[in-house]
């Protein structure tokens, strides 16, 4: 776990890396295991779930959407739009993380566009990527090069995504549950969350997002 100075909280990501390459991962989706990989398990695995900045990240969203919908009443759709133009080498990672929360879940929708509730963004960090916000309805999920190479990186991309949607870390799980990270090791293909992370997102966002709308209207 780590803390930004200038945000509320950080590090909600699938993991640290121990050592960073300096090739952007843009073909790289996945790596078979090596003692490289084994090592940046070891820190992946052992990272803490911080449930407090999961909340924050996932009130500051909902507080966002909620906004919206309260300028505009008649718009009845639940979506959450987000910006990818500082995270170009994953932009198909993104869209297939994209296509499987929307078809996942019936409560919100992701969607790219401009006025982003939250945004991607790519580059070298020792500490993994992570998901992050400054609590005032903006956020950013950090996708970091060298992780994204070792492991699955649509599972990676859709694990940090669903902190945007309220999910904690869940490192013990089995490769079945997307929160579990890294968990499973380098080896777990699954990008897909599981039956009671479909359900938990979906009520997440039918009991938070009424209450937020109450409070902004």
């Amino acid at each position: 776990m780590r803390h930004q100075s200038t945000l509320l909280s950080a590090a909600l990501g699938i993991g640290l890396a121990a050592a960073l390459g300096t090739v952007p991962a843009t073909a790289a989706t996945t790596a078979s295991p090596t003692a490289a990989a084994s090592s940046s398990y070891t820190a992946y695995a052992g990272s803490s779930e911080d449930a407090r900045a999961t909340q924050a990240f996932f009130d500051a969203v909902v507080k966002s959407v909620a906004e919206k919908r309260a300028a505009h009443p008649g718009v009845k759709a639940v979506t959450v739009v987000y910006s990818t133009s500082s995270a170009p080498s994953f932009r198909s990672q993104i869209a297939q993380s994209t296509q499987i929360w929307n078809s996942s879940v019936s409560n919100v929708k992701l969607q790219e566009g401009s006025g982003g509730d939250f945004s991607y963004r790519e580059g070298n960090d020792p500490r993994g990527s992570y998901a992050s916000t400054d609590g005032h309805g903006r956020g950013y999920i950090f996708l970091d090069y060298a992780q994204n190479q070792e492991y699955n990186s649509t599972r990676v991309t859709a694990h940090e995504t669903g902190h945007v949607l309220g999910l904690p870390d869940h490192y013990e799980g089995p490769c079945s549950e997307l929160m579990s990270g890294g968990g499973p090791g380098t080896s777990c293909q699954n990008a897909n969350p599981d039956a009671q992370e479909r359900s938990r997102v979906d009520a997440l966002w039918a009991n938070g997002l009424a209450a937020a709308i109450a409070r902004v209207s």
